[in-house]
């Protein structure tokens, strides 16, 4: 990857290891989040117990992170049979997944599965350049196939008296996004959304070229259409709909941004610089403002007419 495509280093020697830890929150009836703690690398992890199952929603990064993701399951569901699913093959979220192999039902969308074939390799090298303490958490890791693969947008988990709907919209973040909703109410957004964080299009080419940021925009809109009273989002605090909103909203204004500075003959180099400055500025609270420019070099290579895509500003 070039110096403008390749994704900055983490300052791993300021952060806490990037590893899964504390007790299981209830935030709905049988909906339990292992938070994050705003720790870089680490997910929000869900846990959903039914009368008859239970599922887990990511993994965290490595199979140590997995191992202790499935021993809280196991303690919460009891004997009940346990069900994995990811809401994106990204290595914070999915590649802990070895550490269910027998234990669990894994399940994922098709885009999902066939991304991780086609990108699983370069982001476990890429990832595991982030400094020694990712690299340790990577260095096990044995890419694990789903057991359950499904087409189309919608499947459905009847854990027993807890509906799960598995929502496919892709792409937008990842090509394989994958929206979790626990019986109308509880929505695990992935990375589609986090807490007071810059999101991040992953827009490496020629490696990755597949985050649709314009795109996201209508998933955002579809998650909204939900009306969820909470939104766990893939980092941050656990929220309202409030997370979703306000990521649609940076989303938009960089879409409408590129293209006004693309109407005045800007190049992409001040394009880039013009957003960077302006959105620091205006959402100055938020964490990950290096994710900016590379939101906006995605931008930039979508020649879609904005009203075509992304739903009205």
């Amino acid at each position: 990857m070039s110096a403008e495509t390749q994704p900055p280093l983490p300052e791993t020697h300021l952060a806490p290891e990037p590893i899964v830890r504390g007790e299981p929150v209830e935030v709905a009836d049988g909906v339990f989040v292992l938070p994050d703690y705003r720790v870089p690398l680490v997910p929000n992890v869900g846990i959903v117990v039914g009368d008859r199952a239970a599922l887990v929603v990511d993994t965290g990064l490595g199979p140590r992170n997995g191992k202790y993701v499935l021993d809280q399951a196991r303690r919460l569901a009891g004997d009940r049979p346990l069900y994995l699913t990811t809401t994106h093959f990204h290595p914070e979220h999915g590649f802990g997944a070895q550490a269910f192999r027998g234990a669990a039902t894994i399940v994922a969308n098709r885009a999902q599965r066939d991304e991780l074939h086609r990108k699983g390799p370069s982001y476990l090298g890429m990832f595991s350049g982030f400094g020694p303490a990712v690299a340790a958490e990577l260095a096990e890791v044995e890419l694990t196939e789903p057991d359950l693969v499904y087409d189309g947008e919608r499947a459905e988990i009847d854990l027993g008296g807890r509906t799960v709907a598995l929502h496919s919209w892709g792409p937008a973040h990842s090509a394989g996004d994958q929206v979790v909703v626990v019986d109308g109410r509880v929505l695990f957004a992935g990375d589609l959304a986090e807490t007071h964080m810059f999101p991040l299009a992953p827009w490496f080419p020629p490696h990755d070229t597949d985050a649709d940021p314009a795109a996201w925009i209508a998933v955002l809109d579809r998650m909204l259409a939900l009306e969820p009273a909470v939104v766990v989002p893939g980092h941050g605090d656990v929220t309202g709909t409030a997370v979703l909103t306000e990521t649609r909203d940076h989303l938009v204004y960089v879409r409408d941004e590129v293209a006004r500075l693309r109407a005045t003959g800007a190049g992409n180099d001040e394009v880039i610089a013009a957003v960077d400055e302006a959105a620091r500025a205006r959402w100055s609270t938020w964490d990950n403002p290096e994710w900016i420019a590379f939101t906006t070099r995605a931008f930039l290579a979508d020649r879609r007419p904005p009203e075509n895509v992304g739903g009205p500003a």
